[in-house]
């Protein structure tokens, strides 16, 4: 019954969003139009509800050819394929807000695990690839709000000199999906509520703890 209330509410919600936010993105729209290469949207495959493609909408923060550049898929603070606004847009999250269209047409909801792209999603481990996205994936989720940190982990680890693609397969998939894992277990309109409320919290105080106060059986990251 929670899940029908929730395909409704990301409907009634998504369009009045839009609708609020439209004085924001305009702005953003043309800014993005005379800047970096001059496109707006980005369109990627990412996997999504029982494992099936679709296409995500972000507003655009890094150059066109970026993923045949060096660094390929995987994208470290202060990048250098990221276009003059794009820093901005994606520390504030707002890159994200084309992803409205996305819950409108039903591909994603607010609250989810974040879709990946198919060469991400090959390197979970098979017993996370089977149930991670038997929610539909979210604008925001509980791992979102854990490694909100992850550009600056994946830097860290670059600069260590150690394998980023290893890092990621070895290390944070498999605790992606255990607290992702967490979210199916315990997904109620009070804890999406409290998730769309962290999330806002921890944009503006990166270095908080909340999510583990909010949450005290939530599996705790430990690197």
């Amino acid at each position: 019954m929670y899940l029908i209330f929730k395909r409704y509410s990301d409907i009634l919600l998504s369009s009045i969003l839009l609708i609020i936010l439209s004085p924001l993105l305009i702005p953003i729209i043309i800014g993005l139009k005379l800047t970096g290469e001059g496109y707006i949207f980005y369109k990627q495959e990412r996997v999504g509800f029982k494992n099936k493609k679709f296409s995500i909408l972000k507003f655009a923060t890094m150059l066109k050819d970026s993923p045949n550049m060096a660094g390929g898929v995987i994208t470290t603070k202060k990048d250098p394929r990221i276009t003059p606004m794009g820093g901005f847009l994606r520390k504030s999250k707002i890159n994200e807000l084309p992803q409205l269209f996305n819950i409108l047409l039903g591909d994603m909801s607010f609250v989810g695990p974040r879709p990946v792209m198919p060469i991400s999603f090959d390197a979970y481990p098979s017993e996370v690839q089977s149930v991670i996205y038997n929610v539909k994936p979210g604008l925001t989720g509980i791992g979102s709000i854990i490694f909100r940190d992850e550009e600056e982990l994946i830097t860290a680890v670059k600069k260590s000199g150690n394998d980023t693609w290893d890092f990621y397969t070895n290390k944070i998939y498999p605790f992606k999906g255990k607290v992702e894992n967490w979210y199916q277990t315990n997904y109620s309109f009070i804890v999406d509520l409290k998730i769309i409320l962290i999330t806002a919290f921890v944009i503006i105080f990166p270095s908080s703890n909340i999510v583990y106060e909010s949450f005290k059986k939530l599996p705790k990251r430990d690197f």
